[in-house]
């Protein structure tokens, strides 16, 4: 991977609506250039899609309950986590699942509508699989950052700072 697609990730990383004729601009190179090179990385699947980050606590007909879940396993023989990872994030309530160092191996993200939801998927879904030996359900209060995005309705401070 050569410098100008590392480039386009970043840029792309931090705002994935950018206009094509922008992003070339910023990278130096064709327009022609660019789509060609974002087409290449798409199909390695270096960018496995586009997304918005949404503060969902201001959707109020749509609010939703966030668990992080860690999950302790046992490894299968020649497959290690994956097989174990692969039941797990085949859920469509999951919407991240790490593989971990420390305590626990797996951390699940989950969403459901209500507290009782997530309580059901952990005990009807999760805890059923053969690998799975224990979980610890933490549920998300309050969101202040995600993806490098800092949720907060307070204006940025636009004064210039001004030292002796």
């Amino acid at each position: 991977m050569d410098s100008k697609e590392k480039e386009i990730l970043q840029l792309i990383e931090e705002n994935s609506r950018i206009a094509v004729d922008t992003l070339a601009k910023m990278v130096d190179l064709s327009e022609e250039e660019t789509v060609t090179i974002i087409k290449k990385l798409e199909e390695q699947k270096v960018i496995l899609g586009y997304s918005a980050v949404i503060d969902w606590t201001k959707v109020t007909e749509t609010e939703t309950v966030t668990a992080m879940i860690d999950v302790k396993v046992t490894p299968k023989r020649g497959v290690g986590f994956d097989d174990v990872a692969e039941r797990i994030y085949r859920f469509p309530e999951v919407r991240a699942l790490y593989l971990m160092s420390g305590a626990y191996d797996l951390s699940v993200v989950i969403e459901g509508k209500t507290m009782n939801e997530i309580a059901r998927f952990v005990s009807q879904k999760l805890s059923t699989i053969d690998s799975v030996l224990s979980t610890t359900t933490h549920f998300q209060l309050k969101k202040y950052k995600h993806d490098g995005v800092v949720f907060s309705d307070g204006e940025e401070d636009q004064r210039i700072v001004i030292t002796p």
